[in-house]
């Protein structure tokens, strides 16, 4: 799988692929959009969305088809080499908190997150069970 980030303006790609496989995702030119392809199709994809300094992993996506393969955590793996700082946070659904933490993101009470982002957390979790996650570089 060939990793690299998204150029704006194939912005639309991505947007066809979040409507068919997570309806709630939307691919912004103003987020940083890292893709992975497969025979220059994308198969994976995962966005950074800046809010004030720190940024918020979010729209995660790996085709249905691709999914169980590995392809998310070679995703996550380039991003914690390329992109991934202590600045950043996720809300991880319950069920996917296993995965997020082989990639180092620590677990976090909600009253640990930067005010910018307590009130998004609070939303999204009205409807969604999730768990709030920070990233924190391996020590060498």
């Amino acid at each position: 799988m060939q990793i690299e980030t998204l150029d704006p303006i194939k912005i639309p790609l991505a947007s066809r692929l979040y409507k068919a496989h997570y309806p709630s995702g939307k691919a912004k030119k103003d987020e940083l959009t890292i893709v992975g392809s497969i025979e220059q199709q994308i198969v994976s994809l995962v966005r950074f969305r800046s809010i004030e300094q720190y940024r918020l992993l979010t729209g995660m996506l790996v085709l249905p088809e691709h999914r169980g393969s590995g392809l998310g955590h070679q995703l996550l793996s380039y991003c914690a080499q390329h992109v991934l700082s202590e600045h950043d946070f996720c809300f991880a659904y319950a069920h996917l908190e296993t995965f997020y933490a082989q990639h180092n993101f620590k677990t976090i009470d909600v009253s640990q997150l930067p005010n910018s982002l307590k009130g998004l957390f609070e939303r999204y979790s009205l409807k969604k069970q999730l768990v709030a996650m920070k990233y924190v570089k391996p020590s060498r």
